[in-house]
């Protein structure tokens, strides 16, 4: 059967689908949908479709991708050698200084450039006198056979004699007067130089070496037996060239000819051996030569730089050196700065020999020109070539 359209009963297919049907019918209302506020119509739909904040439809979120932060390339560093070097060398030196200001409390000073009564004034340059002197004492009986120094000899004197004149231009020259000068002692007549020592220290020997020479001395430098050997062995020896084989007994010494190294003990019997053709000129020329290569060697950029070299010889200055009262390490520097090199050397021109008695031999300047040698030394002036006695 079929139902009146107009609602008086069911038709089939009202029958058939029924349920679904009676959730349309009109007196039910329809479930609540979300329809956009504008449709396709509108003008601004469109525009409102593609501008996500005007439609208000949430954006998914898409995760941002992480990208490595790329670090700047590490600069190179620059090597820089120089500045090491720099720093060492100045490390070097602040030890070497450091350690030269404590030495220098170490050395023995005395009053030696006294003035007295009719002293010389000042002469131009510098004038060192530099002494050694025959003095064993802290020396054992053992050190004492191994120098070859021999016993006690009595009163100390002076076994050798140096005057080192630094002109205020041009070249220092290193001059020897012999011990056994024979010139006037103040206050004890005439003798031998070596014998103002005996009596009157060094302000005796100054002052006899002064009003002898008209030479004023500024600097005074004193060294014993064993400052020879304890400063060559400080900086590894000295090397010495001879022309002649050497053999002394008495100076413990037994040397072949040629260029050698000297070791202390060897040093000190070569500045003091007499076992030569010309015995005492012959040995101021071997101390003369010594002490320049000594010097030379001591003043090397390699012995001052070495800590194991500068400190050692430092201490054997500080030790076995005397000096004037206002000197110090550093002006033994400069002394042997002036030494070192090419110093031209000389002897006070000698007249002769003699047997004085009280006295013994003796040597006498030459009347003539000893007094012009002096006087050129005094005025500052070049000692004149003739006067330079390079063989004596």
């Amino acid at each position: 059967m079929q139902g009146d359209r107009n609602g008086e009963g069911p038709t089939g297919d009202d029958r058939r689908h029924g349920p679904r049907a009676e959730q349309y019918r009109p007196e039910q209302p329809r479930p609540e949908q979300r329809r956009p506020e504008q449709r396709r119509g509108d003008p601004s739909w469109g525009a409102q479709a593609r501008d996500p904040q005007a439609r208000q439809i949430p954006q998914r979120q898409i995760p941002q991708r992480q990208v490595p932060q790329r670090h700047p390339p590490r600069q190179r560093k620059r090597r820089r050698p120089f500045r090491k070097l720099f720093l060492l060398l100045l490390i070097l030196l602040v030890i070497v200084g450091v350690a030269a200001f404590g030495i220098d409390r170490m050395i023995t000073r005395i009053d030696a450039t006294q003035d007295y009564a009719g002293r010389i004034g000042a002469t131009p340059g510098t004038n060192y006198l530099l002494v050694g002197t025959d003095s064993r004492e802290g020396l054992t009986p053992e050190q004492q056979q191994e120098l070859a120094t021999g016993g006690d000899t009595g009163p100390i004197r002076t076994d050798t004699i140096m005057l080192l004149h630094v002109p205020s231009g041009g070249d220092p020259v290193l001059v020897s007067i012999p011990r056994d000068s024979y010139i006037p002692i103040p206050g004890h007549g005439q003798d031998k130089v070596n014998i103002s020592y005996a009596i009157g220290g060094a302000p005796l020997l100054v002052r006899t070496i002064e009003e002898a020479t008209g030479v004023r001395i500024d600097r005074y430098v004193e060294i014993g037996f064993t400052g020879f050997a304890d400063i060559t062995e400080a900086i590894g020896g000295v090397e010495m060239c001879l022309d002649a084989p050497i053999f002394d007994p008495l100076a413990g010494i037994e040397l072949e000819s040629g260029c050698q190294k000297l070791s202390g003990r060897e040093a000190l019997g070569f500045v003091r051996t007499r076992a030569t053709p010309r015995a005492d000129l012959d040995r101021m020329n071997n101390q003369r030569q010594f002490m320049s290569a000594l010097a030379e060697k001591a003043t090397r950029p390699s012995t001052i730089l070495n800590p194991l070299r500068s400190i050692p010889l430092a201490r054997a200055v500080g030790r076995t050196v005397t000096v004037d009262r206002d000197d110090h390490l550093w002006n033994l520097a400069l002394l042997g700065w002036a030494l070192r090199g090419e110093t031209p050397t000389a002897t006070v021109p000698v007249g002769g020999f003699g047997d004085v008695p009280g006295s013994g031999n003796v040597v006498y300047w030459d009347a003539n020109a000893a007094p012009r040698f002096w006087a050129a030394i005094a005025r500052g002036e070049p000692i004149p070539s003739e006067l330079m006695r390079h063989g004596w």
